[in-house]
């Protein structure tokens, strides 16, 4: 058997948490590539979004189709590094698991709700993305406080989310 040295030398840079500031700053990276393609399909899929959004009966709470860019780009950095922060902590483990469930899910919506015009589908699929990011937000709690703090705004934004889709649901049915 390798001695401890030597096993955490052979762990995989993405399994294991950095042990340099190189590795750290790949880390980094990977977690900002990942929300970039989860927010680039979401993009593609909602290439007539505002349009659509737009002929929507809307509820009164709905937010002009503007705001959105702005606040899922802030969303989607802290997001990156919520992961990262998480996965410096241990590694890959069941908080980062569920962090890419959640990315997962994130990228989901838009198709379903957009493309698709699945409105009943995809706030079931939201409800499941709110379960995951609330999730993500208790394990993270006990490793990283700021990780946790990070998701937080992005819980409330995916609970108004939740509200508008079945309000957008129930309105356009």
């Amino acid at each position: 058997m390798a001695a401890p040295s030597e096993q955490t030398a052979h762990r995989s840079t993405l399994t294991a948490p950095p042990g340099s500031s190189t590795h750290a700053g790949l880390g980094l990276a990977a977690f900002v590539a990942a929300v970039a393609v989860a927010a680039a399909l979401g993009a593609v899929a909602a290439g007539s979004a505002e349009s659509t959004y737009d002929r929507l009966e809307l509820p009164q709470f709905a937010p002009p189709s503007w705001v959105f860019g702005p606040v899922w780009t802030v969303l989607y950095g802290m997001i990156a590094i919520a992961g990262w922060l998480l996965w410096r902590q241990r590694g890959v483990d069941r908080a980062v698991v569920v962090w890419a469930v959640q990315l997962v899910l994130n990228a989901a919506w838009t198709p379903l709700f957009f493309a698709a015009g699945a409105y009943a589908l995809a706030l079931v699929e939201i409800l499941a993305l709110l379960a995951s990011v609330v999730a993500l937000i208790a394990l993270a709690v006990p490793r990283s406080r700021a990780a946790a703090l990070l998701l937080v705004p992005y819980a409330a934004w995916v609970a108004f989310a939740t509200a508008l889709n079945a309000s957008i649901w129930w309105l356009n049915r």
